[in-house]
């Protein structure tokens, strides 16, 4: 069953880029919201695309709406963490290798083209309370969330 506005967001403990080995969505309950974005390959055109304007457009905007920023893919941990350093990415990447977080957010192609296990493009925006306040999923790996949707939520979040 697919992870819900409304719903517990699934937790979990991935290993990370950044300062810390790994990162647990359990860590920001009562102290942040967060915007977990899933994404389906480090390093290609798209998702270099999407995440570059997280960069250097909203991840300040999304700060200072108190909400830390995560990427999702199934990449290794050794791929993101060159793609991170390679685009100078400041929030975590974390890798979903073993598929597990992907299905428990009902956000995976278990085909994409020749690539079997693949994260869809999906974005959420989970309250401090651990609660999912926005969920978006795609089918098509080449459409882009609406980041300012997002902006949004968090603005909505703060009153």
């Amino acid at each position: 069953m697919a992870a819900q506005v409304g719903d517990k967001a699934p937790d979990f403990r991935l290993p990370a880029t950044g300062e810390r080995d790994t990162v647990a969505l359990g860590e920001f309950q009562g102290k942040k919201n967060v915007v977990l974005l899933f994404f389906p390959f480090a390093f290609s055109p798209v998702c270099t695309d999407e995440f570059c304007a997280i960069r250097d457009t909203h991840y300040a905007e999304y700060d200072q709406l108190d909400a830390q920023v995560l990427g999702i893919s199934v990449d290794s941990p050794f791929t993101l963490k060159a793609w991170a350093e390679q685009q100078g990415f400041r929030f975590p990447l974390l890798s979903d290798f073993n598929k597990e977080v992907a299905r428990a957010y009902d956000v995976y192609y278990e085909q994409l083209g020749n690539f079997r296990g693949v994260a869809k493009r999906a974005a959420f925006v989970i309250d401090k309370d651990g609660i999912i306040r926005y969920r978006w999923v795609s089918d098509d790996p080449k459409v882009l969330p609406d980041l300012g949707a997002i902006r949004q939520v968090l603005a909505q979040l703060q009153d």
